[in-house]
């Protein structure tokens, strides 16, 4: 098996809409398996926009995506639905819980609807993640009751409960005060170390990308050093 976890060849992406202005500008490189990657640049870099393609969310690019070996590029929208539920955990600056479920609910979420384990084995896995991350104590409280790192933390489990070939991060730490965000940053730090999961996190936070163990520097649409 390979180490190659995902793989961008030479991704350019313009936007259209706006006279053709073009955002990503031949990019290329791979992520290992176990790696834990920062994508950092300024806001405006195309940082964003390069997640939402690696991810398969966004396909309107030129060039070839791999996600495991597998061409993603032109595959059907069921396939690439069927990946990012399979492989991908997001965790976002903004943790879109559903405040009318409980915290353990909102992290069976993704299990539920991939319908891979019986409701019993996905609860059994979430309250193990809740554990894992020192919040299983807030598992039957709603998530608007929550302080804001808390609330990271349940999407943290959240994106761990289909047992990700990847977690992204869309800068995960931006709405955090200093003490939260070096907590999620130890946490995604204690997942590649312990548990050897592969995480690629866009930040525009140097400290965060210093901290990782490689770092991805995106400028004006191009990769100037990885």
């Amino acid at each position: 098996m390979s180490d190659i976890v995902l793989e961008a060849r030479h991704i350019s992406k313009t936007f259209h809409e706006q006279l053709n202005v073009p955002v990503l500008n031949d990019i290329s490189f791979t992520v290992n398996r176990g790696e834990f990657v920062a994508l950092m640049g300024k806001s405006g870099c195309g940082k964003s926009t390069l997640l939402y393609v690696l991810s398969t969310m966004d396909t309107d690019y030129e060039g070839t995506l791999l996600v495991e070996g597998e061409v993603m590029t032109g595959k059907p929208g069921s396939r690439l639905a069927e990946v990012r539920n399979e492989k991908v955990g997001f965790v976002f600056q903004f943790h879109y819980l559903l405040n009318e479920f409980s915290v353990l609910k909102n992290v069976m979420l993704p299990g539920l609807k991939l319908n891979r384990h019986t409701n019993k084995e996905i609860e059994t896995d979430a309250l193990k993640w809740l554990n894992v991350l020192g919040i299983e104590n807030l598992s039957n409280k709603k998530p608007n009751l929550l302080s804001g790192g808390e609330k990271q933390r349940v999407a943290i489990a959240r994106a761990l409960i289909n047992n990700p070939l990847i977690i992204m991060g869309d800068e995960p730490t931006g709405n955090l005060d200093k003490k939260n965000s070096k907590l999620v940053f130890d946490i995604f730090k204690d997942l590649s170390v312990k548990f050897h999961q592969t995480l690629f996190i866009v930040t525009h936070d140097p400290e965060f990308a210093a901290r990782t163990s490689r770092m991805i520097e995106m400028e004006d649409g191009k990769i100037i050093r990885q």
